[in-house]
């Protein structure tokens, strides 16, 4: 009975070992190699065919990201964790049609959208990205937020639903007072 036990634990922690959130970098998007790419084995990816990826990005643990209408994400991207970037949504549709919504095509408050991240963004852990936003470069998104709309570039966007509550050339402005040989990297994106 112990040797039977071990054998059975052996295999569970074996097992265990696989389903652990890993970090996949190599990522290949068209035949190009982008090395500076990593992406968690547990975010799920719908549609990756419409998943436009820059070099340097991060994509964290158990993301989802259903790119069908298109999501492109720019250079030095950070994607934390328990995200979802969605370009379709059923929320309103689905209340309006009631059990007719399966049986209707083209639906009233069916809404659809491409998405845009502009490089060196950072999303912060459990926020939502609706259909047809747009964030603009060195943004930052605040955990918990519900994004819909456009968003200036350097835009500390935050709550729900979301709303421009910063800049971060003002967050950034001490740390390149205090570090300039810094300013040389940050203006090289910057411009």
């Amino acid at each position: 009975m112990n040797f039977l036990y071990r054998i059975k634990e052996s295999i569970l922690h074996r097992l265990s070992k696989s389903f652990r959130p890993t970090m996949l970098s190599h990522y290949k998007q068209d035949g190009k190699l982008l090395k500076n790419v990593r992406i968690s084995n547990t975010t799920v990816i719908n549609a990756m065919k419409n998943l436009k990826l820059s070099d340097n990005i991060f994509i964290g643990h158990y993301n989802f990201i259903e790119a069908s209408n298109g999501i492109t994400i720019e250079e030095g991207c950070q994607i934390t964790n328990f995200i979802t970037i969605t370009t379709h949504s059923s929320h309103i549709s689905i209340r309006l049609y009631g059990s007719e919504y399966v049986k209707n095509h083209d639906l009233i408050g069916y809404i659809i959208g491409s998405i845009h991240i502009g490089k060196y963004s950072f999303i912060g852990p459990h926020s939502v990205i609706m259909p047809g936003s747009n964030i603009g470069k060195g943004s930052i998104v605040s955990a918990y937020s519900y994004v819909k709309g456009t968003f200036p570039d350097y835009a500390i966007i935050s709550g729900n639903p979301a709303i421009v509550v910063g800049d971060t050339r003002e967050m950034d402005k001490e740390f390149l007072e205090n570090y300039p040989q810094l300013k040389t990297f940050y203006d090289a994106w910057t411009q």
